[in-house]
């Protein structure tokens, strides 16, 4: 398999690069096997699409509809950028007869906008606003792959995995929120075989650099002093944005952040040891000193004592979580999660959080029976091993991979562990 990342080389021929591309995607879907033409970034792909349990004659769904649809785009971070959007990329589409298109991080395109004829043609494979168009929900294509893969990706013609959109082209690159670096989304330029071109894929991750400058200009501040913001889902070091600071906390500051956040009354000397150290013996003094190296990274009015207390309102991606989950907001909840809490921590009351927080929200999934959602966390690394979620996607969704997974999962439970 080649590693180019253009799709189609300069002087290639599209139409006989498109027929070689349609014999390896047939040989693919009937046998597995991925010939030489085929990129790697493709084919690693089709591959995630097939353990996905994508079909090539599948279709993308409509999961925001009208009314619900414009409400959660009005409050999107990328509403802010979207005047933006249009003025860079909108005549391009127009005179182009292309489409601009703006997913959020879960693949779900908020804006489709662009020349009217290819709008109706792009409706009938339902590329429209409030459709899903993830990797795990309709295979390779130019959005969903940029967010699977975290950076642009060009996809051209039979690379798309489900067939009805191989006539297409498409280039994407993701838009991060630049205080955090959490995806937001992803913006995407989608048309015809003129897009197989290096500067398509330029064009789309000079647009989202643009869009994401101007999300750091646009942003609103709090004021120093009245909050701040922790990210510690899916990383061993928490992300902490504090006074216009961002700091990277070490691992056991990261407990401590965390633990604080979930405790604004404070806790105790007694209570943190216990929420933070295994060994019973571990002495006060170890503690006061990790506590005091955290006030020399903070600003040291940030952190009081008796009991110890963070002095300002913290916004965390777990309460996130819990707060979406508590109002029944299950993919609200699903997109928030970006994998367990601190996962190489052994803290007791990480341990804790981190279990309670994963169960509630996979026990609301298997609830919810979404097959998407079940997909999604079925194919995350923290959910490839769970066997239940792999049961009810596969009530749900009865595809021959979700069942040989399941089977193997099954075998390996049954089977007699070694002496």
């Amino acid at each position: 398999m080649t590693d180019s990342w253009l799709a189609l080389e300069p002087g290639a021929d599209p139409a006989e690069r498109t027929r070689t591309l349609r014999r390896a995607h047939e040989a693919f879907t009937a046998a597995g096997t991925v010939s030489r033409p085929v990129r790697s970034v493709v084919a690693e792909s089709w591959r995630r699409s097939v353990r996905a349990g994508v079909g090539p004659d599948g279709a993308a769904s409509v999961e925001l509809m009208d009314g619900e649809l414009g409400a959660y785009r009005a409050e999107h971070p990328l509403a802010r950028v979207m005047p933006l959007v249009r003025e860079l990329m909108g005549t391009f589409a127009a005179d182009g007869e292309h489409l601009l298109a703006v997913c959020d991080a879960h693949g779900r395109l908020l804006w489709v906008e662009g020349h009217p004829a290819t709008r109706r043609r792009a409706d009938a494979m339902n590329f429209v606003p409030g459709a899903r168009w993830a990797e795990s929900a309709v295979g390779t294509n130019a959005p969903g792959t940029a967010m699977a893969v975290g950076r642009p990706v060009q996809v051209f013609t039979a690379e798309h995995f489900i067939r009805r959109v191989q006539p297409w082209t498409c280039a994407a690159a993701p838009v991060h929120d630049p205080r955090t670096g959490r995806v937001l989304g992803a913006v995407d330029i989608t048309g015809g075989d003129g897009l197989a071109h290096p500067h398509s894929l330029g064009f789309v991750q000079a647009v989202a650099r643009a869009a994401e400058s101007q999300l750091a200009l646009t942003a609103p501040k709090p004021p120093c002093g009245e909050g701040a913001e922790l990210a510690a889902l899916g990383r061993d070091e928490a992300l902490l944005t504090a006074d216009g600071r961002r700091v990277r906390l070490s691992r056991r500051h990261s407990e401590i952040v965390v633990l604080l956040a979930q405790h604004p009354e404070g806790l105790t000397g007694d209570e943190l040891l216990c929420a933070l150290y295994e060994d019973e013996m571990v002495p006060p003094v170890t503690l006061r000193a990790e506590l005091a190296r955290l006030r020399g990274i903070l600003d040291p009015a940030r952190l009081a004592s008796r009991p110890y207390r963070l002095t300002m309102p913290v916004e965390s991606d777990v309460t996130v979580v819990e707060r979406r989950l508590r109002a029944g907001a299950v993919t609200g909840a699903a997109t928030a999660y970006a994998g367990p809490l601190l996962p190489g921590s052994q803290a007791p009351a990480v341990v804790r959080l981190r279990r309670r927080l994963a169960d509630g929200l996979r026990a609301a999934l298997i609830a919810r029976r979404d097959p998407d959602l079940l997909a999604d966390w079925a194919h995350a690394p923290w959910g490839e091993d769970d066997l239940d979620v792999w049961r009810a996607l596969a009530a749900v969704r009865p595809t021959a991979t979700v069942h040989s997974r399941l089977a193997a999962l099954e075998s390996e439970l049954a089977a007699p562990r070694a002496p």
